[in-house]
């Protein structure tokens, strides 16, 4: 029998979207909790009539519930165990733990796997945890262990990562570092073949943008002859791919020193004494601002999230319309635009709309030659749609 958790009863008629498996309870759908729960612990959910609906993460905040499971089951390490299990047979489905050119890749992505709130990315023999939810951070311990287990020992370092992505109770405030291992880590990472440089201690994320490996490889293969500009570059990546796409030239671009030297970093390693590289720390607004018209003729345009809350969506797609803006009206005639959001609350039509409006603004003539989201080990709920958080166009300006 599975223990006994503190019960949480929905007002009546909000039980719908779980019946429908999305795996959020929000806040308005409460009715009362028994008990009252602490933030982060396992609770059960019940619609108004008393009957069992999921079992859960709750927390402070608009989501109040993260849904670990439809069943009336025990959150234990054996349940972990079995998640981190269906997540590595996937990725081992994609051939990502094969392939000797390539040692990085997601093992779980939040919702994507089932586990809510809880990010993993591996590098080599290292893991990076990254907690979204309380819930997840207290139970890290446990899903360390349940982690390595599940990997069958092939995962020697797991480094803890949340301090930057926890925003509750100071009596739960997390603190990075080693769960497991930790002693002469390589921080060399490989994709595709090329090398980088992964700073998970102290890098954004997890130490390196996993999510547009497939992106940067279509990248490459239109690189060859042309003048590409890289705009937030942070550790360059889709720099490496165009030189070894054959770009003339390459300019990275990024507001944060570190991240130059990390780009720096990464080019000579990949490109002993390459003099098609130059990189500016700069901001990229400005930069896009003051370039020459004609300079590049691919341009990639990746910056962070402008929007992480609805409130400042608005503001958000004012930024985009202006980022997209100054670069189509820039570029080369016949040149190729990259260009992202990693916004979860920009959906692809609010994107899309913001391109189109700023592809308005300048009259060029702009054809989408591609649709881009996120790669397979990013996986997408089908009953979470807010879990496709990368949205992507290719553009050809005439």
């Amino acid at each position: 029998m599975p223990m006994s958790y503190k019960k949480i009863y929905l007002n009546p008629g909000k039980e719908e979207s779980l019946k429908r498996f999305h795996p959020w309870v929000f806040s308005g759908a409460i009715h009362h909790a028994e008990d009252h729960p602490e933030e982060g612990e396992i609770v059960e959910i019940y619609d108004s009539q008393k009957k069992f609906l999921a079992t859960g993460h709750c927390q402070i905040g608009s989501i109040a519930v993260r849904v670990l499971s439809f069943k009336q089951e025990e959150i234990n390490r054996d349940f972990w165990k079995k998640r981190f299990e269906t997540a590595w047979t996937l990725r081992q489905s994609l051939g990502l733990n094969k392939l000797s050119y390539n040692n990085t890749y997601r093992l779980t992505h939040g919702e994507g796997d089932n586990m809510p709130g809880l990010i993993t990315d591996i590098y080599g023999k290292t893991a990076v945890m990254q907690a979204h939810s309380p819930g997840m951070h207290l139970a890290r311990i446990e899903l360390a262990e349940a982690l390595k287990e599940a990997l069958d020992n092939c995962i020697e370092n797991i480094y803890y990562k949340s301090e930057g992505t926890l925003p509750f109770k100071a009596e739960l405030e997390a603190e990075d570092g080693y769960l497991i291992g930790g002693q002469n880590v390589s921080g060399i990472a490989f994709e595709n073949g090329l090398q980088f440089k992964v700073d998970w201690e102290k890098g954004q994320k997890t130490g390196f943008f996993i999510d547009q490996r497939d992106n940067r490889s279509l990248l490459e293969k239109y690189a060859e002859g042309r003048n590409v500009l890289n705009m937030f570059c942070y550790t360059g990546g889709f720099s490496c791919y165009a030189l070894r796409g054959g770009a003339k030239k390459v300019h990275s671009v990024d507001s944060s020193a570190k991240a130059i030297d990390l780009t720096n970093e990464n080019v000579a390693l990949n490109f002993p004494n390459e003099t098609r590289h130059c990189s500016f720390a700069e901001d990229a607004f400005k930069y896009l601002e003051k370039m020459d018209a004609s300079a590049y003729d691919l341009i990639i345009l990746d910056p962070p999230a402008f929007a992480k809350h609805r409130k400042v969506l608005k503001n958000a797609l004012q930024g985009y319309k202006k980022l997209n803006a100054t670069a189509i009206a820039k570029i080369k005639p016949g040149g190729i635009i990259f260009t992202f959001s990693c916004s979860q609350v920009v959906t692809k039509e609010d994107f899309r709309l913001a391109v189109f409006s700023a592809a308005a603004q300048t009259g060029r003539n702009v054809k989408i030659l591609h649709q881009l989201t996120q790669q397979a080990d990013h996986p997408i709920n089908i009953y979470h749609p807010e879990g496709e958080y990368i949205k992507g166009l290719i553009l050809f300006v005439e």
